[in-house]
């Protein structure tokens, strides 16, 4: 592996606890090299699915945070000028084809369609990046993996991958994982005892159950990671929830009072 290669290279192992048969197979398909799409709520461990998977399989992991103002020369690359003239900058999915990596398009349905389409030579048998501005035809590593994530929470007519899309990936579905797995990750996260994290996680499943009812998303495993944390700094249980399980997700007062109550319920 080069050097150019190793530093994107995970050297500690990302704790993830698997639930099901998602290791073996991501595992499959990146023998395959098939493309994988990654499909479920804010929070869940998709990503962190993605850097245990890339350490698993001692290969770089290239990501990128996708949003409505990345173009596709953000991801393949762009003539820069300095002060020793023109000269052309790789972008992330370049890099990631020619070093074989494994690209990560974190909440790609955050970009534009007209820039998620550069994606698709790379999608099928093909496995070519064309560079249209340097003119050239990157043929990609042996190696190289797409790996996208969305949330299908948040589709709509706007905002929504097409189909022609879609279909050139493989596919796994993720989600919360049971209370006591979730709290078990949390307890392994923060050294939080697990009486105090199954609690968290109990409040966190009550705002998930409004979600569509007041609320856009209920709060994520992140978020009850974030909760536990500040207990960890002393913070009162009540007041971590609040910081971390209430108000990053409404400013609504009557909703925050509701939440407030589970909150007093859980750690009376």
């Amino acid at each position: 592996m080069t050097n150019a290669a190793a530093q994107y290279l995970i050297d500690a192992e990302p704790y993830y606890r698997a639930v099901g048969d998602e290791v073996a197979l991501f595992e499959a398909a990146w023998r395959q090299r098939l493309p994988v799409m990654l499909k479920g709520p804010t929070g869940c461990g998709k990503s962190r699915f993605v850097e245990h998977m890339a350490w698993r399989l001692k290969r770089p992991l290239i990501t990128v945070a996708c949003n409505e103002d990345i173009t596709a020369s953000d991801l393949v690359g762009r003539y820069l000028i300095d002060s020793q003239g023109t000269r052309w900058q790789d972008g992330p999915l370049t890099v990631a084809a020619r070093l074989g990596a494994i690209c990560y398009l974190d909440e790609v349905v955050e970009a534009r369609q007209d820039t998620v389409v550069v994606i698709h030579p790379l999608t099928d048998h093909r496995r070519v990046l064309p560079l249209d501005k340097k003119g050239e035809l990157v043929k990609v590593h042996p190696d190289f993996q797409l790996v996208i994530s969305y949330n299908p929470g948040y589709q709509s007519l706007m905002k929504d991958l097409k189909q022609s899309t879609k279909q050139r990936f493989a596919a796994m579905d993720f989600d919360y994982s049971a209370a006591e797995v979730e709290a078990e990750i949390v307890a392994r996260e923060t050294g939080v005892e697990m009486d105090a994290c199954r609690r968290l996680v109990e409040v966190a499943a009550r705002t998930r159950a409004l979600k569509g009812h007041g609320l856009d998303e209920g709060a994520s495993t992140r978020l009850v990671v974030y909760a536990a944390r500040l207990i960890t700094e002393g913070v009162a249980p009540k007041q971590a929830c609040a910081m971390a399980l209430s108000k990053p997700l409404t400013d609504d007062p009557d909703i925050r009072a509701m939440l407030g109550h589970a909150f007093d319920l859980a750690f009376a």
